[in-house]
């Protein structure tokens, strides 16, 4: 049996149906859902995490094959083996990495697939690069692309930049999605703990055009009184 089977057959022993479940309901995968149809094991993370110790030496070649699963469980886990190959990596293989995830976005087609690996791997690396790719992803028809935009940015907060976060968060001003919308909120609020001044300068400008759950994930750690001060503006525009 070949290390990317030992890989999955580690997985299945951790499967649970009845957590199987309950996650099918929590990711929304039912009819006319965003993740409709998605397979769950029933994995949860800190053993998939556990999983992610014993098959890093597994190559790109067969991250990329578990990350095309139908399975959601193995394509979190191709993604975390892809964190953690990204942060050991040098410059060119890093690169590798990161091309090879713009190249299967396809299928990194859930919220947690998404948050927990394009910080690392997209706004990794591109902290000290240009950023034009994010504002084509920015505007993708794919809901995902669009969070992988925006998620990316917070290399860039935990750098103390947030050019583009704002930038980003108003070209997604008018999403119809509430993912975008929640995603944005909450990169706006991690901003505003690094740079209180920052954000709320980007929320004076746009506070009127916000959809409401972006607003309200943004303003969630301001004192009561200037959360009440920012939804009054938000309700009169």
């Amino acid at each position: 049996m070949s290390r990317l089977e030992n890989a999955r057959q580690e997985l299945r022993k951790y499967a649970n149906p009845k957590k199987a479940r309950l996650l099918r309901r929590f990711f929304k995968t039912g009819p006319g859902e965003y993740a409709e149809g998605d397979i769950f094991l029933g994995v949860m993370v800190p053993l998939i995490r556990k999983i992610v110790k014993e098959f890093g030496d597994l190559p790109l070649s067969d991250l990329i094959k578990l990350l095309h699963s139908r399975i959601h469980e193995e394509r979190l886990l191709a993604l975390l083996l892809l964190v953690r190959r990204f942060s050991q990596s040098d410059a060119q293989s890093k690169e590798r990495i990161y091309k090879a995830y713009l190249a299967n976005t396809r299928f990194i087609n859930n919220w947690d697939l998404v948050d927990l690996s394009a910080p690392s791997i997209v706004g990794g690396f591109l902290i000290d690069k240009n950023r034009k790719v994010l504002y084509g992803l920015a505007k993708s028809s794919l809901l995902w692309e669009r969070r992988i935009a925006i998620l990316a940015t917070f290399a860039f907060i935990r750098a103390g930049n947030f050019d583009d976060l704002f930038r980003i968060a108003k070209l997604l001003l008018g999403d119809k999605e509430d993912l975008i919308h929640k995603a944005c909120g909450w990169m706006l609020r991690e901003a505003g703990k690094r740079n209180p001044a920052a954000e709320e300068k980007f929320l004076r400008k746009n506070c009127p055009a916000m959809p409401r759950t972006m607003l309200r994930y943004a303003i969630e750690k301001f004192p009561e009184k200037k959360r009440r001060s920012f939804l009054r503006v938000k309700t009169a525009g």
